[in-house]
């Protein structure tokens, strides 16, 4: 069973459309539909913005279900240094927790400075990056590359950040920081989680807007998310991991 993770409703209604519903679960705040989407047993949960919601909500799924892989998708904003354009789709590499340090004298500094692991286990220690699966960023590259529907894809680093940059100043410090290929609210979290239990994950967004100084008439929301979910539905087609 795989197990899919948005945020909100306008990131999944495309693949509720079509996906064959089998039940509904509740499991604290959180709905969790079950069903078959490209021939594999899914769960899907729109689990609400933000870190906590989405750590909350792979919580339960993990806890509940044990999915072989957790795959997070929705839109996000993209670094102009990046080279991906409005309707492009991205896929992690690697997530980054792009809040969590410390201020010093000297400008940010990540927990790996502080000493203190976000994940930390017999197996493997993290701070503020969460490296995604090889074999599932592969077989996502490897579908989207040979798509019969055309799809601009880029892979790279993705930055979780609390607060949504809307200025160009604050963007290029962030890329002069991560080098980043985009940024979203959740993906960090559910990494995090991901890994705290073992579990592979997979990350893809469908680009609604460069991160620059604010303005809703450039974005495109309704197709960045589009995309992302066929996106999604082509990399569930075949999966056999």
């Amino acid at each position: 069973m795989i197990a899919l993770l948005c945020s909100v409703y306008a990131e999944a209604e495309l693949l509720l459309s079509r996906m064959t519903t089998t039940g509904v679960a509740t499991l604290g705040s959180k709905s969790v539909i079950e069903g078959k989407l490209a021939n594999q047993r899914v769960l899907l949960c729109v689990g609400g913005m933000g870190k906590v919601n989405a750590a909350h909500a792979a919580t339960l799924m993990i806890e509940k279900y044990n999915p072989r892989t957790l795959i997070f998708f929705g839109v996000g904003g993209a670094y102009p240094s990046s080279g991906a354009m409005v309707g492009d789709i991205a896929l992690a590499s690697e997530e980054i927790a792009g809040d969590e340090g410390v201020l010093t004298l000297d400008g940010f500094k990540d927990t790996e400075y502080i000493g203190i692991p976000l994940v930390q286990s017999d197996r493997l220690r993290l701070y503020n990056r969460f490296p995604v699966s090889p074999s599932n960023l592969e077989h996502a590259r490897q579908v989207l590359s040979h798509a019969k529907m055309k799809i601009r894809f880029h892979v790279g680093t993705f930055i979780t950040l609390s607060t949504c940059t809307g200025t160009s100043l604050r963007a290029k410090e962030l890329e002069t920081r991560y080098h980043g290929l985009c940024e979203n609210m959740e993906g960090a979290a559910a990494a995090q989680i991901a890994e705290l239990h073992g579990v592979p994950w997979l990350e893809m967004r469908g680009i609604s807007n460069i991160v620059e100084d604010r303005d809703l008439k450039k974005w495109d929301i309704t197709g960045a998310a589009k995309a992302a979910q066929m996106a999604v539905q082509q990399t569930l087609d075949g999966w056999d991991r």
